[in-house]
């Protein structure tokens, strides 16, 4: 359990544009930079990438992509170490690869020069919080500018951690500068009123909060990330991911404290009868817990020894029952997660004219079959 919750506090405090910022109407001329430019230096060591980043980003989408460290553009309370010039250029290679060209494949090459932000800022390290135990991973500012932190620690084979720490960031920051500019819509906004804590919510166990209607413990802490967050997560995760968190979803959970730890833990799956524990009731994960189907369809579970892997016998040596929790909290989780994608789709569709299965669908094909050494040939082979 402590594991869940340790991960519960790292993964994903993404802040978001503060309730007071709002959005212009006044339409964007064909830039909003300088119309001086500085010449590149074809001696300096970052020439072919500084070359890449103009042609890419700039000359295609208005879109500034700093990747060295600007103070002025930084919370000043958070120690900040500007990111590494490879971590920087693979990272700049997949965001164009899984964003911007996802993007452009789906919903034409205008959309982003027209909504997408106009500033990329990569930030080496994370920003810690530690009155809360969090740290910042993305900031989406103005509708204008998204921050990428954590940069240094990229590791472009290790695909699901790029995609909890960078791409998930990249498509949630997006949702908000989408959100800013059309409105979530009132009944996504009604769902799951009154279970909003923006206070605790990294204390949460993400399971318990599937089981409420939540598709991660941070969308828990406010509606717009709520919002946010299904539409970064649907895009991203993989089919077993998805199938996994509705299971999760669909589960019950029980709550107890020990002498410990008087602190409320949460706990889903299976309990089984245990006379050395508080109330004779222990509790089991997954792992621990096997199923066994009758001839007849029915279903039951036993307890396995962690270690050695064998089935865990009472003192009359028979296999140790266990039973799957039952839902009681009056909500079905599923129906809420599957309802709020819902309305994220039509409101793609609705409001944008785009389909948000064909956008999580390139995402999908792309993020299995990308090939890093190919990409860091656009950079390598510039003249």
């Amino acid at each position: 359990m402590k594991f869940f919750k340790y991960m519960s506090t790292i993964s994903l405090a993404v802040a978001a544009l503060m309730a007071t910022t709002s959005c212009s109407d006044d339409e964007l001329g064909d830039t909003i930079f300088p119309d001086t430019t500085t010449e590149l230096d074809p001696n300096s060591y970052t020439y072919k990438f500084d070359k890449w980043l103009k042609q890419e980003y700039l000359d295609v989408y208005n879109l500034d992509f700093r990747y060295k460290m600007q103070d002025v553009g930084t919370d000043m309370n958070y120690n900040l170490v500007p990111a590494e010039l490879t971590k920087a250029e693979d990272l700049a290679l997949l965001t164009k690869y899984l964003w911007f060209d996802v993007y452009t494949k789906v919903a034409g090459s205008e959309f982003l020069k027209m909504y997408g932000p106009r500033i990329i800022h990569l930030i080496g390290s994370p920003a810690y919080n530690p009155q809360s135990g969090t740290m910042v991973l993305g900031l989406a500012e103005g509708g204008i500018k998204v921050s990428l932190f954590r940069v240094n620690e990229l590791d472009n084979t290790n695909f699901d951690v790029m995609n909890e720490y960078y791409f998930k960031t990249m498509h949630h920051e997006f949702a908000h500068i989408l959100h800013q500019t059309k409105t979530i819509p009132t009944e996504f906004r009604a769902i799951s009123n009154g279970r909003y804590d923006d206070n605790n919510w990294q204390d949460q166990w993400e399971p318990r909060m599937n089981s409420l209607g939540m598709v991660t413990n941070y969308a828990s802490s406010q509606m717009r990330e709520d919002f946010a967050e299904v539409i970064a997560n649907y895009i991203t995760k993989t089919d077993a991911q998805w199938a996994y968190m509705l299971k999760m979803a669909a589960r019950g959970w029980e709550s107890e404290s020990s002498e410990e730890d008087t602190s409320s833990k949460y706990y889903c799956w299976y309990y089984f009868e245990d006379n050395d524990a508080k109330n004779n009731k222990s509790y089991a994960e997954d792992s621990q817990v096997k199923e066994i189907k009758s001839s007849t369809g029915e279903v039951t579970y036993q307890l396995i020894d962690s270690h050695t892997g064998s089935v865990v016998k009472d003192s009359l040596g028979n296999p140790v029952e266990v039973y799957a929790v039952v839902d009681k909290d009056g909500v079905d989780g599923v129906a809420i997660i599957n309802q709020k994608v819902s309305i994220c789709r039509n409101w793609f569709k609705d409001e944008w004219g785009l389909d948000l299965d064909a956008l999580r669908e390139e995402v999908q094909t792309r993020q299995l079959n990308y090939n890093m050494e190919e990409l860091r040939k656009q950079i390598s082979d510039i003249q």
